[in-house]
């Protein structure tokens, strides 16, 4: 039996970034100033959906959306920067966000506290991505300018999907082309503010997508790069959403692996944690079940009905963080024995939470240019997700927009600069291998694998300290990143109370 779909929604918040909170900071106090040629207020930066914002200065920046017309539309691109904290240094940092769809200056807060020693030199500069945020977002709107409201229901089929998509590209149109928005373009706005902030040279913090991003601004810009660091590398050849059932399964195969040397987790739980998934989408897709559960985000209560795209969407999701990761064994025990509220209130919340996060439209214009087109289906009949995943996560593709992609965009990244790459061991969409088998073209490359950590490292454990040595030094090898063997697994919680000691 396989899942009939691992809700594609849910999936189209693609590779994400992690994200954490970092303390409010109250809005700076009023002024105008300047870095090169873009004007600059005091702000609060950190986005709609986010819980903290942090002081920043933010200013936008004027470029075509198609550049073959320079006399058309013109984009302005949104950016926050947050200033160093002393005597600034000449080469800024710009962090790149993932998604393919995360707006940059919605993170500032995370970031802030990630780069927090970055920045006692550095500028650091987050530039919505042209699609996202603020810079002309290619968000589903509906003729009353409201959000439209993606298919109504938890496993939207094939024509559901490309109908939505269709729906999305039509309430567009007047205010973007979607074929100006994928990789390449954005690469080219990001030169664009280099040069208008004056910076001779930069330094990039790619995330997820963002290392996507960072790679091909490297081979296109190598003189304006001072330093590179990759944070859950995606490899110019890979396609994204192309491999998820390959990585989930053998993330899963790393955790269960741990719980089979905790004994309280081996007895509780066996040591297969892709079996015990198996079990209940078996269960769910025989007899989906009718659950009262508590909404989320309101408490109130609540009717939905747990399926097998249920168990799978929160399983995967659950798998990006080890945090959520060590939550997954016991809420699908306590489904198998039938108490499944615990699975439907999390699973909305993490279905929620991602949908907010990533814009669509910027999304499918990346992924529908520069994956769907090279995606070719493989054997993943014994997966738990199966081939009907990436099948339905490029269906949109039939409705939406195609842009170009340039001649060598696949080749991988060669280069002599400095470059830093990191991998989480446990993480289910980059893997610690995609990083590795870039390093043969990078002789000035390092690969940190953080123990136990899932998708995201740039916060983790001392990862803030050495990134503020590494881009002091742009020394990847010198790095002394002793310190990191520190980290290590989270214990699958036994009950709700956590893990046994």
């Amino acid at each position: 039996m396989k899942p009939k779909l691992l809700t594609p929604l849910l999936l189209a918040a693609g590779l994400l970034g992690a994200c954490t909170d970092e303390a409010s900071a109250p809005l700076a106090g009023s002024g105008l100033s300047h870095r090169g040629r873009i004007a600059l207020e005091p702000c609060a930066a950190g986005g709609d959906a986010a819980l903290s914002s942090v002081e920043a200065l933010c200013g936008t920046l004027e470029v075509p959306e198609d550049r073959g017309a320079p006399g058309g539309r013109k984009l302005p691109l949104n950016i926050a920067i947050l200033p160093a904290e002393s005597e600034r240094a000449s080469d800024p940092v710009f962090f790149l966000a993932g998604g393919p769809g995360q707006a940059a200056t919605e993170l500032a807060p995370f970031i802030g506290y990630a780069l927090r020693a970055v920045r006692k030199r550095r500028d650091i500069v987050l530039i919505d991505q042209r699609g996202t945020g603020k810079s002309n977002p290619l968000e589903c709107l509906d003729a009353r300018g409201k959000r439209l409201e993606p298919p109504d229901s938890a496993a939207p089929g094939r024509e559901a999907l490309i109908e939505y998509a269709r729906s999305c590209a039509a309430s567009v149109q007047g205010r973007a082309d979607p074929r100006f928005y994928t990789t390449g373009e954005a690469v080219r706005d990001l030169d664009a503010v280099r040069d208008a902030l004056g910076a001779a040279r930069i330094n990039l913090v790619g995330s997820s997508y963002g290392t996507r991003v960072a790679q091909q601004y490297a081979r296109h810009y190598p003189q304006q790069v001072r330093s590179l660091v990759l944070d859950g590398v995606v490899p110019n050849d890979l396609v994204i959403g192309g491999e998820f059932a390959h990585t989930f399964e053998d993330a899963l195969s790393l955790q269960s692996q741990q719980c089979d040397k905790l004994p309280a987790c081996r007895k509780r739980f066996g040591s297969d944690f892709r079996r015990q998934l198996r079990a209940l989408m078996a269960k769910l897709d025989r007899a989906p079940v009718e659950v009262e559960y508590r909404d989320p985000a309101t408490g109130e209560g609540r009717r939905g009905t747990v399926t097998v795209e249920t168990a799978t969407g929160l399983a995967f999701a659950f798998s990006y963080a080890p945090q959520t990761a060590a939550l997954l064994p016991l809420t699908l025990d306590e489904a198998r024995q039938g108490r499944y509220a615990p699975l439907m209130a999390l699973g909305e919340m993490m279905r929620r939470q991602l949908d907010s996060m990533i814009t669509r439209g910027m999304h499918w214009s990346v992924l529908c240019t520069e994956d769907a087109p090279r995606h070719v289906e493989g054997e993943t009949e014994d997966t738990v997700l199966g081939p009907e995943v990436a099948r339905l996560f490029f269906a949109p593709c039939t409705a939406w927009p195609h842009g170009s992609v340039e001649n060598g965009f696949t080749a991988a990244l060669e280069t002599g600069l400095p470059v830093l790459l990191l991998s989480g061991e446990l993480d289910p969409v980059t893997p610690p291998a995609y990083a590795e088998s870039m390093l043969s073209g990078l002789p000035n490359g390092r690969h940190l694998v953080l123990r136990g950590q899932g998708h995201g490292t740039l916060a983790l454990g001392c990862m803030p300290k050495l990134l503020a040595r590494f881009v002091e030094t742009a020394d990847a090898r010198g790095l002394d990143a002793d310190c990191l063997d520190s980290m290590s697994y989270v214990p699958p919680f036994t009950s709700f109370n956590g893990w046994e000691p």
